[in-house]
């Protein structure tokens, strides 16, 4: 088990390094010149390239990317080109409202499961029937346009919340129901078809000849191995929730990483797009890591190669 978790680190520093150069190569492919954006309109061409020299992209390509590796080895993501300010300290006021925002969105790994369970167990019966029609209506509305309805409902009319802005949790409850309800839906049909698969195995049907209670046979013997394909699902559905937070943060006007994002591609500003890149990819490969070691831990059969 040591040994798979070192291999998988390593494999992860790899993995992460591509990215890095992706990032890098990305944000320079990126049409127009910051500098001249900073400088102004007015600028003259002296004025453009006296920025482009303080900025350092006036130097080879290949010197950039060298100077990007050192700074990024030492964990130094550089200064904003828009205003001087640290990268790290404008990501950090900004990743804890992206943070709770996706915790809070994480409801939907329990009532998902719950769904398909019910489903499962009430096969072709009235609840089974409810849960996949709520399931597929929730896979088949996009986030953007899910999160504009509940604004329209329930900010601008009824008025219980702000439409947008932040100022505490309970600004989040409406874009947490945007960003969980896809990831119910899914984890709704996939925990179903898991659960009726098990259901359908010898040694439940041995179980329930023994006498043993239904809650126990689906606790003990059925949840357990039904969990194995729904736990990728939900580490591929909480890599999505930080993905979909870029788009649900921009229409609720969360002050997050989703819309800070945003906000850098149009200035061109490199240092924060490329720290942001990063770091939304460093988010998938941990829950890809998270996903595998956890296999052992639901199915200690599972032998980690």
């Amino acid at each position: 088990m040591s040994q798979y978790i070192v291999k998988r680190l390593l494999g992860m520093i790899g993995v992460m390094f591509l990215i890095a150069v992706i990032a890098f190569l990305f944000v320079h492919m990126l049409p127009g010149d910051p500098a001249k954006m900073i400088a102004g309109l007015d600028a003259s061409s002296q004025d453009i390239a006296a920025v482009r020299h303080q900025l350092g992209l006036d130097l080879p390509l290949l010197v950039q990317f060298q100077h990007f590796l050192v700074n990024l080895a030492h964990l130094d993501l550089g200064k904003s080109m828009i205003n001087g300010d640290s990268v790290v300290s404008l990501i950090s006021e900004r990743y804890k409202v992206t943070a709770t925002l996706a915790l809070v969105s994480l409801w939907f790994i329990p009532v998902g499961i719950l769904l398909g369970v019910i489903a499962a167990v009430c096969q072709s019966r009235l609840p089974d029937r409810v849960s996949m029609v709520v399931a597929v209506s929730g896979i088949s509305v996009p986030d953007f346009w899910l999160g504009l309805i509940l604004i329209q409902v329930f900010a601008v009319k009824l008025g219980w919340f702000n439409p947008t802005g932040y100022e505490g949790l309970h600004d989040l409850v409406l874009p947490s129901l945007t960003l969980g309800t896809v990831g119910t839906a899914i984890i709704a049909r996939f925990s179903r078809s898991a659960f009726l698969d098990v259901l359908s195995e010898n040694y439940i049907q041995t179980a329930r000849a023994k006498g043993l209670m239904e809650s126990r046979v689906l606790i003990k013997h059925a949840f357990r191995n039904a969990m194995l394909p729904i736990i990728t699902v939900i580490g591929l559905q909480i890599g999505f929730v930080l993905s979909g937070s870029i788009v649900v943060e921009s229409i609720f006007g969360l002050p997050a990483l989703g819309s800070f994002l945003i906000d850098s591609v149009n200035a061109r500003d490199y240092p924060v797009v490329q720290a942001l890149l990063i770091l939304y990819s460093f988010h998938f490969v941990l829950i890809n890591f998270v996903v595998d070691v956890l296999y052992s831990v639901v199915n200690p059969q599972i032998k980690m190669k």
